[in-house]
């Protein structure tokens, strides 16, 4: 499949495999990393500023997701819900640690449900349109 741009032709497919790799290596090469930064006295694991850095850019990515997914295709509400409610497990998490293998799982649960879902009822609807659709 190609799409031409101002560049040339683009193989899409081709740009998927490279993305592919470069994810696969990325992936390996990351618990190194991981491991290795306290012996550099960097400590992320456990640190408060960047659990609750990390949490805050993945609600923003799964809100704006959802909500394009939501807007754009089924209008329900429910993958959102899900999600927060999941996000709201995450951020307990930080609040009680002792806690936190219990509130880990299903905040997981709830946030992998609940881009399940909202990938399902994009691929179901379309673009179903409400009187709300602005498009």
């Amino acid at each position: 499949m190609y799409f031409r741009s101002v560049f040339g032709k683009i193989n899409w497919d081709a740009l998927g495999i490279g993305a592919s790799l470069a994810c696969a290596i990325h992936c390996a090469l990351l618990p190194i990393l991981f491991t290795s930064l306290p012996l550099f006295g960097v400590n992320i694991i456990h640190n408060i500023w960047f659990e609750a850095g990390m949490i805050a850019l993945s609600v923003g990515i799964g809100t704006y997701s959802l909500w394009h997914g939501y807007r754009k295709h089924h209008h329900s509400l429910q993958p959102l819900i899900l999600f927060y409610i999941g996000s709201a497990f995450l951020v307990t998490k930080q609040v009680f640690i002792s806690y936190e293998p219990w509130l880990l799982v299903p905040a997981v649960l709830l946030i992998v449900i609940a881009h399940v879902r909202n990938y399902r009822s994009c691929r179901i609807h379309d673009h179903a349109h409400a009187e709300d659709c602005d498009h």
